[in-house]
Parts: structure tokens; C-alpha cells; sequence
């Protein structure tokens, strides 16, 4: 132990100012999250709604969970329960729900626009033509509980740093574009996460206001 303040400690050093992490705590136990937020780290990401919401009860009150993996229509319930923010609305019909849900729930819920900006068929997300054809601000609009504050997206898993880089290019450029035409108004139209252990410096030169990083804070994850 002592491994993850350290790491914790070394990406911050490095991190510029006014970029945040989201500690991607997937397959993680509870005490390895305990010491990354004993070290200041609250902001955690899981891909699943039930390892969230078993974690969650385990630990303090004021982490900020974030659900970073695809969210089926059928756990919008436990999911709008348990995070704060949602980073993978990937459809338009998945926003309203948790829109219906958490005013259903008397909570409000930050939400990230997934966009598919890699070349890999198994990632999810809106299309780029999706986003940019839907009239956002009458989306917007209509919302009463949850809040569209950004974009969210993954890169190609790929050694070509210039491939990357253009996706990552891309992602920001489509949030500017997003926030020009429809965005305006609303302050908290304002983070663009992309960036992972692998490539989280790139996506920063290229705008990024939001990493999400596992390996590089709690080592190589251990497979069962």
C-alpha cells in the first residue's frame, strides 16, 4: 500500500490547472478507493450500475460518483440513485428517462453526451452526425432534473498518437460548436472528458477538461 497516494500525487503534479480526474475504480476493492480519497481523491468512475451502487453504501458519503460505462434503460433507476453524474448518454430517448427519473426522485443529474469518435465498432455513443443534426437546445429545453454539462468520448485504442489526436481534436471542436449554437446560456455546458491512462496527456493538449484514469492511480488492474 502507499503506491496509490504516491500515484495520485505524481498525476496532480503533472495534471494542468482546471483538469479534474475521475479515478476509474472498476474491479477495485473498497479499501483501495478509501486510500485514494484519503489522499483528497473524490471523484470516482465505475462502468457498472451494480458494482456503483454496492461500493457506494461502503464508502464516504461525498465521493462523487460518475457512471462511465454504457447505462442499459433498465438500471436508469438504480443509476440516477447512485451517481452524480451519468458520462454515457449515447441516446436521446436514454436522456429523458434519466431526466423523468430523477425529478421522479427529487435529485438533479449531470450528463455527459457520449460521442463515438473512435474507429472501433464496439464503442457506443452518439454519431458525430447525430449530435450535430439534433436541435439541442429545444432537447435541452424540455429537461427539468437533468443537465447536459458536456461531451464525453474514447479514443481508438491505437499506438498512432496522431490518430488519437484527431479524434481528440474532433471531440473538442464539436463541444465548441455545441456550445456556440446551443449552449450558451447554461454555464455549466463546460467539460469535455476524454483521456485515459494511455493517452490522458494528448487529450489534455487537446482540450480536455476531464481525464479518466484507473491504471495510472491503482497500478495494473489484477484479473480473477
Amino acid at each position: 500500500m502507499g503506491n496509490i497516494a504516491v500515484n495520485i500525487e505524481a498525476l496532480t503534479k503533472e495534471l494542468p490547472r482546471g483538469v479534474s480526474v475521475v479515478a476509474v475504480s472498476k474491479t477495485r476493492s473498497p479499501e483501495e478507493i478509501l486510500e485514494a480519497y484519503n489522499t483528497g481523491q473524490r471523484l470516482f468512475g465505475e462502468n457498472r450500475v451494480q458494482e456503483l451502487t454496492g461500493k457506494k453504501d461502503l464508502l464516504p458519503a461525498d465521493i462523487k460518483w460518475h457512471l462511465i460505462g454504457h447505462l442499459q434503460s433498465n438500471k436508469v433507476r438504480q443509476a440516477v440513485a447512485a451517481a452524480s453524474v451519468i458520462e454515457s448518454v449515447d441516446t436521446v430517448r436514454l436522456l429523458h428517462l434519466i431526466d423523468e427519473e430523477s425529478a421522479r426522485q427529487g435529485r438533479k443529474t449531470d450528463c455527459l453526451l457520449q460521442v463515438h469518435i473512435a474507429s472501433e465498432e464496439s464503442k457506443t455513443g452518439f454519431g458525430i452526425d447525430e449530435i450535430t443534426d439534433n436541435d439541442w437546445s429545444a432537447t435541452a429545453a424540455t429537461l427539468t432534473a437533468a443537465r447536459i454539462c458536456g461531451v464525453m468520448g474514447m479514443a481508438t485504442l491505437t499506438d498512432d498518437t496522431v490518430k488519437v489526436r484527431n479524434e481528440f481534436r474532433r471531440l473538442a471542436l464539436l463541444f465548441s460548436e455545441l456550445k456556440k449554437k446551443h449552449f450558451n446560456r447554461f454555464p455549466w455546458f463546460s467539460e469535455i472528458s476524454m483521456g485515459m491512462s494511455g493517452d490522458w496527456r494528448i487529450a489534455v493538449e487537446e482540450g480536455s477538461t476531464m481525464i479518466r484514469v484507473g491504471t495510472l492511480i491503482f497500478g495494473e488492474r489484477i484479473t480473477k
